[in-house]
């Protein structure tokens, strides 16, 4: 067994080590319950979306080589902008796929037709405002999976503080954001100890907390080992024996 000396410094160690952890520990549980009891399609804002919206076919289209562009075609997508048709080229100009002719986004009026069409009926545009420029910790981060800016902000008289943003340069209704998505986003923040952009698991950060966090249990475990007496009258099995006689 070790001795008193050490044995204090163990304990020094673990009791510190748990007070400076501590509250991260605390916000690692309090954001692990909140996931696993939070249904993540709410947390996306699938329940403000229209269900029931239907497709939009079209005709009478142009061929790509009657697009009014010079640029060689790397990539074409055919969108839908207030229920007509346009090309979106190389992922960056739109252009009428009726006409050839192109288009320079999206205009407020084309942005509501869109938000209405994808919101439910019963939600109410309160304002509606051009987002030019965030930084990492607005709500509407630019991924690739999200959109880029500058985008449309519809915001919607509701108890979450509701806002659907929609994209300028293609009109594609790009994602919702409400209050509980902002409860979501922060504990996330504290789950990942990104505190920039939310979803570097390899931030040096994290990996300091981990490796702390391991030293503290493991002292705990040690900490057990050394003042346990059932340890004790294992390791000293013949004073055991010497004290019955």
């Amino acid at each position: 067994m070790v001795n008193r000396h050490t044995a204090s410094k163990i304990r020094k160690v673990h009791r510190y080590l748990g007070l400076f952890l501590g509250i991260q520990f605390l916000m690692w549980t309090i954001s692990g319950l909140y996931f696993s009891w939070t249904d993540i399609d709410e947390i996306h804002g699938d329940q403000f979306l229209n269900e029931s919206m239907l497709k939009t076919s079209f005709s009478n289209l142009i061929g790509p080589n009657e697009i009014q562009s010079n640029e060689d075609i790397t990539s074409l997508e055919l969108l839908n902008i207030a229920d007509k048709p346009y090309y979106w080229l190389n992922e960056s100009k739109l252009f009428d796929a009726n006409s050839g002719n192109p288009k320079n986004g999206i205009t407020q009026d084309e942005a509501l037709y869109i938000a209405n069409k994808r919101m439910r009926d019963d939600l109410k545009v309160v304002s509606i405002d051009i987002l030019t420029e965030t930084d990492n910790h607005h709500e509407f981060r630019q991924r690739k999976d999200i959109g880029k800016l500058p985008a449309y902000v519809v915001s919607y008289s509701n108890d979450e503080a509701l806002k659907a943003y929609i994209s300028i340069n293609d009109g594609k209704f790009q994602t919702v954001r409400h209050r509980n998505w902002r409860i979501f986003d922060f504990l996330w923040m504290t789950h990942t100890m990104d505190y920039e952009g939310r979803d570097n698991f390899n931030n040096t950060l994290l990996r300091i907390f981990s490796i702390l966090g391991l030293i503290t249990v493991m002292s705990g475990f040690l900490l057990w080992y050394i003042s346990s007496p059932s340890v004790r009258k294992l390791l000293n099995p013949v004073k055991k024996k010497a004290k019955k006689k």
